[in-house]
């Protein structure tokens, strides 16, 4: 069946209301961001319209392109990690019995109704030396003495991944539910092992799904603010840390939108250059 061309205003009805949202949730906010990002400040935390780059410029320095560079590589790191942690676990619960499966995916559900604030003072306590998971593995002998791995850049890491998590099991499922049992049993007829069966027939089926996981994941990690306060030192602060400290603290709003912008540039960079590859890959 081939895909006829809108011929009608009437056509476009349907893309009408999701464009709207779009327009007034992203377009017109981004736009106002990006006009104040070239406003210029004035003495008592206020600033004024102007067309000036000094606030890109000073964005362009080596302290700001390395918070940027940061947070780049660890929103890059949780959705790698929340991927092989995810994939697996979700194959396996698509093979469970109906019961099972709705039971992980209400505990996944629970997760995602916890605060970030709760996550990352429950995280804070389980990685603390005084009642931190350091001293279960003293108690069974694996450590000589408990120790704090709070702050740090793994506790931002883990945080983050617990997180980020249920997000990807979520996106992922319906995917792996739906995939062809005959795939595997055509795979495993022919000679291959379950574990390059997994790795041939069903990443390769499921490659769109992943990209799209790997994307959402990444965006929703470049965006934390609490974790990397909470669990990290001042260096694994992320870039929206420093955003919220120029708007709100700093009352420096013009430089806060030239960081935001960067932030968002960044971020649809990623979502193009992904599709592209992704556009050239299924023509191949």
């Amino acid at each position: 069946m081939r895909r006829m061309p809108p011929e009608r205003a009437a056509d476009y009805y349907p893309i009408a209301y999701p464009a709207l949202m779009l327009g007034l949730f992203f377009v017109v906010p981004f736009a106002i961001m990006l006009a104040i990002s070239f406003f210029q400040r004035v003495q008592g935390g206020f600033y004024e319209p102007a067309f000036t780059f000094a606030n890109y410029g000073r964005f362009l320095s080596v302290f700001f392109g390395e918070v940027l560079v940061f947070s780049l590589v660890l929103a890059a790191l949780v959705s790698a990690v929340c991927l092989l942690l995810g994939v697996p676990f979700t194959y396996f619960l698509t093979k469970l019995s109906r019961k099972a499966q709705v039971f992980w995916l209400v505990a996944l559900l629970g997760v995602l109704s916890l605060s970030e604030v709760i996550i990352g003072f429950a995280w804070s306590t389980l990685l603390s030396r005084t009642a931190g998971l350091s001293n279960l593995l003293v108690a069974i002998g694996f450590m000589d003495r408990p120790d704090a791995w709070t702050p740090g850049f793994g506790a931002v890491l883990t945080g983050l991944v617990y997180q980020a998590f249920p997000y990807t099991v979520l996106v992922l499922y319906p995917s792996f539910s739906r995939l062809d049992p005959s795939l595997m049993e055509a795979s495993r007829t022919l000679g291959a092992s379950p574990l390059k069966a997994f790795f041939t027939v069903v990443l390769p089926v499921l490659r769109k799904t992943l990209i799209a996981t790997f994307i959402i994941v990444f965006i929703f990690a470049l965006g934390a603010y609490l974790l990397p306060q909470i669990l990290g030192r001042p260096q694994h602060w992320t870039l929206s840390v420093l955003i919220t400290d120029q708007a709100v603290y700093q009352s420096n709003m013009p430089f806060a939108a030239a960081m935001a912008v960067f932030l968002v540039v960044a971020s649809l960079s990623l979502v193009l250059v992904v599709a592209a590859l992704n556009r050239k890959g299924a023509g191949q």
